[in-house]
Formats: C-alpha cells, structure tokens, sequence
C-alpha cells in the first residue's frame, strides 16, 4: 500500500479548516511590517496601507519596464510553485478569498468555459511583460493600471476616495479603464465562482504551471473511483478531478477529495510505497 508522508496527512487533516487557513494569510498579508521588500507569493498590492510584502506581479512588471531580470522574484515564484503549485491560491491568496466569501452569497451562478481560463496567460504576456517591456509603467494598459486589487486595496486607489469623502475633500477617483475593470469584477464574484483567477489572474496562470510536477499533487485512484462525478459537482472552478486531477484551472482547495468513495488523495512526492 502507499503510507502517506507528513506532508499528505497535514493537508488532509486541514481541509476542513481552510476558511481558517485563509484568514490566518490574510492577517500574516496585512500587517503593515514595511522593513520587508521581498514578495509574497499571493496577489495583494503592496501600495495598500496594510501590507508588508511586494505583489510578484507588480515587481515582475516594474522589472520588466526596468529591463532587468528580477532573479530574487523568479525564484520565490519557482520554489512556491514547485513545492505547492496553484495551492497558493486556494489556500492563502486573499484574493482568492474575498471571492470564496462573495460566492457564498446565495445568487444564481453561471459557468464559464474552460477556455477562458487561457487568458491568465495573455494577461501574463501582454500586461505584466509585453506592455512593460516596450512601453514602460505610463502604457494604460500597464497591469498596475487596470488591476482590481491595486483598484480595491491602494491608498491611491478607494481608500484615498473614502478618505477624501470622509473629509468632505473633493473626489480624486482612479482611471475609467480601472474603474470599470473594478466594476465588472465587484459584479462577477457574485455571479460565478472565482471569477479573476479563473479567467484573468496572471500569478495563478503561473503557478497553474507547477500542478502536473510540484511537490503536493493530487491522484486519482481509477481503482477506487466509482465513476460517480460527485468531484465534478464539489469542484467550484468546473473541473473534472477523476479525468484531470492536475488541472491547470485547479486551484487546490481539495474539496474534491470530500466524493464518497475517497478516490482522489492529496500525496506528495515524499509519499513511498511499502509492502503489506
């Protein structure tokens, strides 16, 4: 039989308390600690007036516009990705979370196709690289300029325009494109289930990269399964676990290991197989 590592049964032992995994990052992500200047592995703008750590995406872009290969990022990147994949962002992302509690909310949800989820990697080659590159960080469609987060969380962004209404000051409000963006995304985390990861998120489309080779996988055990796609109906981002327990759309919340039948495990590469 396969004895589990350390890794497996800790996983499995915290699924049931990942709302609770989540609000930890979440505090760990906003105590304004600003003598840190590396990154987090998550999606959080760093211009927030609660956050410590840089977003990877934003550094990936300024670098990009600086011409200059930005190896301490990359590297937290590859090890975050190699050792958990888009587990980063089931479990620890906050943005990941503001969506998981909006869909709780009980509205009427549509699918989105799987092919949507290819444009994480346009956002990645066009935003976050391409534009920077050619264009510098002043381009509209620079991804600090169009992203909800920074929309959301930056002081220049609605903490500055309820500040100012608070003191009555005039309203200074973001760029159309970013408000619009910000709009849409308000509007889309009711309607559907994880709406900016799935679909336009380029640090998940990262380490949506790592989740057929990283250090924790999932596996499906075809001699177990029942074929009874109960995972399909528990998977919130559309997936099919027992065809493709590795997707790239797979953000690892490993709700689907909840089928009857315990066919899907969370293992690690630390897993051995032994003798009876």
């Amino acid at each position: 039989m396969v004895k589990a590592s350390l890794i497996s049964r800790a996983v499995h032992r915290m699924i049931p308390y990942r709302l609770w995994v989540q609000l930890t990052f979440v505090a760990i992500w906003l105590t304004p600690l600003r003598w840190f200047k590396v990154c987090s592995p998550v999606f959080h703008c760093y211009a927030c007036p609660l956050a410590t750590f840089a977003c990877p995406i934003g550094v990936l872009a300024q670098f990009s516009a600086l011409h200059v290969i930005p190896f301490v990022t990359i590297g937290i990147l590859v090890i975050v990705g190699a050792m958990m994949g888009t587990m980063v962002c089931g479990w620890m992302c906050p943005f990941g979370l503001l969506q998981d509690l909006a869909a709780r909310v009980p509205w009427p949800k549509f699918t989105l196709p799987a092919w949507t989820g290819y444009g994480r990697y346009v956002m990645l080659s066009v935003t976050v690289l391409a534009i920077p590159y050619f264009f510098g960080e002043g381009h509209a469609l620079f991804i600090c300029r169009v992203c909800p987060a920074g929309a959301l969380e930056a002081e220049s962004g609605l903490p500055q325009v309820v500040q100012q209404a608070w003191n009555h000051e005039p309203l200074v409000w973001p760029n159309a494109i970013k408000l619009t963006i910000l709009g849409v995304f308000l509007a889309a985390i009711f309607l559907t289930k994880r709406p900016w990861c799935r679909v336009l998120c380029p640090l998940g489309g990262i380490f949506s990269l790592f989740n057929r080779v990283s250090m924790v996988y999932l596996d499906c055990n075809k001699g177990t399964c029942t074929d009874c796609k109960r995972c399909h109906k528990l998977c919130d981002v559309n997936c099919q676990p027992d065809e493709n327990a590795n997707d790239t759309r797979c953000i690892r919340c490993f709700d689907c290991t909840k089928c009857g039948p315990a066919a899907l495990q969370v293992k690690s590469m630390l897993d051995k197989s032994q003798e009876v």
